[in-house]
C-alpha cells in the first residue's frame, strides 16, 4: 500500500511535490506520467465504450479495476465506469473523484504489488494505438471567452483604432458569447472547411462561398463538474469547487464570414462549424502544484469579481501546423499564466445574473496569445491579417490554413523534473462541400 504521503499528493493545497515512481514503463517526456491520470472515454474493436485513464502510452480500463474489486472501499455506484460519457462519474463530485485517482496512483507505484503482480494486469493495461479515444463528455452548452489581453490587443489593433485596441468593457468584465455544442468535436476528426457570406472593403456586395481566411485558434477549456438551479450565482471563491477539469480546445475561425457577420451580435456562421477537443480531462487537483499569479488586473475589478488566491495555472502550450505529406512546424509557443481574466472570473461572471450551468458544460478560455509574436495564438496573429506570412520547414508559406493543413495544439507542466500534461488535440481541414 502507498505511504500516507503518496496518498496525500493529489489533495496537496501547496506547490510542493513529492517524488513517484510508477511500475509501469512509459516513454520519456509523455504528458501522462503517474502525476497527471486524466479521465477519458474509450472504445476498441472488442470492447464497449468506457471510462479510463492515461499512464505513459497505455490506457487503464478502470471497469476492470471496479469488477475485481479495487475500488470496494469506495461504495460506487455499479456500472460508473462502462459509460460513453464521463458525466455521470462527475457528477458523483469530487471527493469521490479524486479518491479514485489516489487509488489508482497508489495501484502504480513503484513498491505497491497489488496490480502489479495480478492476473488481471493484462486486461487492466491496454496500448493507446489498440482504442479509439471518444468525446469525453455529453456537452449541453457551451460558452467562449475573449480573456487574452494581448489577443485582444492584437484584433483591436488590426480591425479597430490601433490607440484604442480595447473596448472600453473589456478590462471590466470577462467578454464571452455562447456557441454551438454539437459541433465540438474529438481530437483527430476532420474539420471541413465551412461556406457563408463575406465581404472585403473593396466589395460592392458580399458573396458567397468558401471560407478563404481559415484559422486556429489555441484555448483550453474547463468542464464543469457541478449543475446550480436558475437564479443561483457562483461566486469566484468558490468557482474552482465547480470546475471538475480541462482540456485543450482549438476553436476553428473563418475569419472572413466572422468579420462580415459580427457587428452587431458576434460570431456566428464563422464559429459554430466546428471545435477540436483534447480526448483527456486533466483535472483540476493535477494542476494544483503550478499554480500561479495572474496579470495585475487595472482598474480594479468589481467586488464579485474580485480574487483571494491565485487562479491562473503555468500550463505551456504550442501549435504545430503540417501540410499534407510535410513535416510539422511548430509555429506558436503560449502560456497559459498570460490570461487576464482567470477561470473563477469567467464562471462568477457567467453565472451573476442567475445563469444555470450543468455537470459537463465546456466553457473555453479563448485564443491564448502571448507578448511576442512567436506566442501568438492564431493565424489571424501570427501572419498580422495575411500581411506576413509564416514560412514554414517545408519551405511553404501560409498567411491562413489551407486544405489538408493539419493543426496539432499540446499543453504541459513542467517543474522540479515533473511533468504532467494534456496530450494532443489535432485537426485536418478539408475542402469545403
Amino acid at each position: 500500500m502507498a505511504t500516507l504521503q503518496h496518498e496525500k499528493f493529489l489533495l496537496m493545497p501547496t506547490s510542493s511535490i513529492p517524488s513517484l515512481t510508477t511500475w509501469v514503463e512509459t516513454p520519456k517526456h509523455t504528458d501522462f506520467t503517474i502525476y497527471s491520470l486524466p479521465f477519458g472515454v474509450f472504445k476498441s474493436k472488442k470492447l464497449s465504450p468506457r471510462i479510463g485513464m492515461a499512464i505513459g502510452d497505455q490506457v487503464i480500463d478502470l471497469s476492470v479495476l471496479d469488477q475485481e474489486g479495487f475500488f470496494a472501499n469506495l461504495f460506487l455506484p455499479e456500472g460508473i465506469f462502462l459509460k460513453d460519457s464521463l458525466n455521470e462519474l462527475i457528477e458523483l463530485g469530487k471527493q469521490k473523484t479524486k479518491k479514485i485517482r489516489e487509488r489508482v496512483q497508489q495501484l502504480l507505484l513503484q513498491e505497491n504489488e497489488e496490480l502489479r503482480t495480478h492476473s488481471i494486469r493484462g486486461k487492466v493495461l491496454i496500448k493507446s494505438q489498440e482504442v479509439e479515444m471518444l468525446l469525453p463528455v455529453k456537452i449541453g452548452d457551451y460558452t467562449d471567452f475573449y480573456s487574452s489581453m494581448e489577443h485582444a490587443t492584437n484584433v483591436g489593433k488590426m480591425f479597430r483604432d490601433p490607440e484604442n485596441a480595447l473596448l472600453p468593457n473589456w478590462k471590466h468584465l470577462p467578454v464571452g458569447y455562447h456557441g454551438r455544442a454539437s459541433s465540438i468535436v474529438v481530437s483527430g476528426t476532420p474539420i471541413r472547411r465551412p461556406k457563408g457570406q463575406f465581404k472585403d472593403a473593396n466589395m460592392d456586395k458580399p458573396a458567397f462561398g468558401p471560407s478563404r481566411s481559415m484559422d486556429f485558434e489555441l484555448e483550453l477549456a474547463f468542464i464543469t463538474g457541478k449543475s446550480t438551479q436558475l437564479g443561483d450565482s457562483v461566486s469566484t471563491k468558490d468557482a474552482e469547487d465547480y470546475i471538475f477539469g480541462m482540456v485543450l480546445f482549438n476553436d476553428w475561425s473563418a475569419r472572413d464570414i466572422q468579420a462580415w457577420e459580427y457587428v452587431p451580435l458576434g460570431p456566428f456562421l464563422g464559429k459554430n462549424f466546428g471545435s477540436s477537443i483534447s480526448p483527456w480531462v486533466l483535472p483540476l487537483e493535477a494542476l494544483e502544484p503550478f499554480r500561479v499569479a495572474g496579470p495585475v488586473q487595472d482598474p480594479e475589478v468589481l467586488p464579485y469579481l474580485s480574487c483571494s488566491k491565485d487562479h491562473n495555472f503555468d500550463i505551456q502550450l504550442e501549435v504545430g501546423l503540417q501540410p499534407e505529406g510535410q513535416k510539422e512546424s511548430k509555429i506558436c509557443a503560449s502560456n497559459f499564466k498570460y490570461m487576464y481574466w482567470n477561470m473563477a472570473q469567467q464562471l462568477a461572471h457567467h453565472t451573476v445574473n442567475g445563469c444555470n450551468i450543468q455537470v459537463g458544460d465546456v466553457m473555453a478560455s479563448g485564443t491564448i496569445s502571448g507578448p511576442t509574436p512567436d506566442s501568438f495564438g492564431s493565424m489571424l496573429e501570427l501572419s498580422w491579417r495575411g500581411t506576413k506570412p509564416l514560412v514554414l520547414e517545408s519551405g511553404e508559406e501560409r498567411s491562413f490554413l489551407q486544405d489538408g493543413d493539419t493543426v496539432v495544439m499540446r499543453g504541459f507542466c513542467e517543474k522540479d523534473g515533473i511533468r504532467v500534461g494534456f496530450g494532443e488535440v489535432r485537426g485536418k481541414l478539408l475542402p469545403a462541400t
